[in-house]
């Protein structure tokens, strides 16, 4: 099948946070009595890049990386040195597109004060906070180490180092969270004047201390009319929502996550890192993911153990993994750009399409593939109409 290789960005995965949160399911360790080898970890991490770059590295040649995302745990337990050292030695290694979007992800019960300057001066250039709620008492209840006026003074203390661009997160739903409850936390994200916010529901993942003692979370109803309701009121504060649980400033929607959803590929490195690569002369689609375990990933030090499995993605599979990441996205994508980037014709998915757009699931454009508004409520059934 003839593919076209899509932007290109890099993920890397810092696996430390100070405690575990209850709702997170995400590969993240709390710390314990002896620090994190924080220096040591990013040696490995560019240990790792060289390998992926030596085993992708006619696949990779002469593309540029659009975008990198420091995920975690808490990427700003890290130092601004050591940040800066990875991203040196990731220039070194690969080109960049002027102006990369660079975004580190903190938490503000884990940033010293002062510490803003030192990331921007390393090139990050994008903060992502995990605010989750201005409540204390729902704080409190999420398992979060600060409190809502650590998170206002964190954001201010960014925005005076001289960030201009950041995310916040908010989650709703939350443990015996009502409507005003949720409208009030949109209301004081605002106040900070973010250029960027996430808000997505909090739901139940297996694996994790929620899921094994459930609190009393809102139902099913309550929760989407506290998503309409927050939802319009980020659109009265200029916020335009681009995607599932996502909302924007002009010009400043998360060009990382964007390409996640246009189903563009990414480097992933660290510890349980995933990546996606299109090899487009071989026609393939490649997924790799990376040991999860810290310990683990950093014995392998870069070489073939740090490898958890990779995947050549099946042509069948391809509809279903495209579906996944596009039709989060509120406009959705061209038409075109599915055939491009899985190298299917359009007849490959005409009965699955057809039969979501019976529902009124996805609008009826032949051009176009997008979620009606109640497709967007039912999403994971829109999706799910693709899988082989």
């Amino acid at each position: 099948m003839a593919l076209i290789a899509p932007p290109l960005s890099l993920y890397v995965h810092m696996p430390w946070c100070v405690k575990k949160c209850p709702y997170c399911d995400f590969n993240s360790h709390g710390l314990r009595d002896a620090p994190p080898p924080y220096a040591d970890y990013i040696d490995v991490l560019l240990a790792d890049l060289d390998a992926d770059l030596a085993d992708f590295g006619a696949a990779l040649h002469g593309r540029p990386i659009v975008s990198v995302f420091f995920g975690g745990g808490t990427p700003s337990l890290f130092a601004p040195k050591l940040i800066a050292r990875f991203l040196d030695g990731a220039r070194v290694r690969l080109p960049f597109v002027d102006e990369a979007e660079i975004t580190l992800e903190t938490n503000p019960g884990t940033v010293e004060h002062g510490r803003f300057d030192g990331y921007l001066a390393a090139g990050v250039n994008r903060l992502s906070f995990g605010i989750q709620s201005f409540d204390d008492d729902k704080l409190k209840r999420l398992g979060r180490i600060h409190s809502a006026a650590e998170a206002e003074a964190a954001v201010k203390s960014a925005q005076d180092a001289g960030y201009a661009n950041i995310n916040l997160d908010l989650m709703y739903a939350l443990p015996e969270q009502t409507l005003d409850d949720a409208l009030a936390d949109v209301a004081r994200a605002v106040a900070l004047a973010p250029t960027h916010l996430s808000h997505y529901q909090l739901t139940l993942e297996p694996n994790t201390a929620f899921a094994a003692n459930p609190p009393p979370l809102p139902d099913d109803d309550h929760a989407w009319a506290m998503q309409e309701a927050c939802e319009a009121a980020l659109a009265d504060a200029g916020y335009r929502q681009y995607e599932i649980s996502a909302y924007a400033r002009p010009d400043r929607r998360c060009t990382h996550n964007l390409n996640y959803w246009r189903f563009g590929d990414y480097l992933g490195i660290g510890a349980g890192a995933h990546g996606k690569l299109t090899d487009a002369a071989a026609g393939q689609v490649h997924r790799r993911w990376k040991q999860r375990l810290p310990r683990t990933y950093l014995e392998a030090a870069g070489g073939p153990a740090r490898i958890g499995g990779d995947q050549a993605v099946d042509a069948d599979e391809l509809p279903f993994e495209y579906m996944l990441n596009a039709l989060r996205l509120i406009d959705g994508v061209p038409m075109d750009e599915f055939t491009a980037f899985t190298g299917l014709q359009p007849e490959r998915i005409a009965v699955p399409l057809a039969d979501a757009r019976r529902r009124g699931w996805l609008i009826d454009d032949p051009a176009r593939l997008a979620t009606t508004p109640l497709g967007q409520r039912f999403l994971n059934d829109a999706i799910g109409a693709f899988l082989s």
